[in-house]
């Protein structure tokens, strides 16, 4: 066996900056997510097996220049639980309408309390998958 194939791993996540620890979590959690754990100044959230580790840290240059992609079944319901939430209002997040993009992601940018830029965005259906890999590759 090659040491390559010896390597494995479970899973990966980020360290998203938080300039308010607290506001953040209260963010995360009223944006869908579940708080799995917190402790040391980190809390993991969690969304259908997908998770990010929120951080008790800020450096702004960092936190603006963080892009996450979330991608979801139904960018549509994604996108109207956000404004039921009024995440802009009570956060003062920054969300933009939804945009069909070239590269065959229908997707919206929500721009989270610390600046973190996050797309949550599907798959477009009918794209055709010109410099696309297929969903299930032979």
């Amino acid at each position: 066996m090659s040491r390559a194939s010896a390597l494995r791993a479970t899973e990966i996540k980020a360290f998203v900056p938080a300039r308010d620890f607290a506001l953040s979590r209260r963010f995360f959690a009223d944006l869908g997510f579940t708080e799995c754990s917190v402790g040391g100044g980190v809390a993991s959230f969690s969304v259908d097996g997908c998770a990010f580790l929120l951080q008790d840290f800020y450096e702004k240059a960092l936190a603006e220049n963080l892009v996450m992609h979330v991608l979801v079944p139904d960018v549509g319901a994604w996108r109207a639980h956000v404004e039921a939430q009024d995440l802009a209002g009570r956060y003062g997040a920054r969300l933009t309408p939804l945009v069909q993009q070239p590269w065959g992601i229908t997707e919206f940018v929500l721009i989270d309390p610390s600046g973190v830029c996050w797309h949550i965005g599907q798959n477009t259906p009918d794209f055709p998958p010109t410099g696309r890999l297929p969903d299930n590759p032979p």
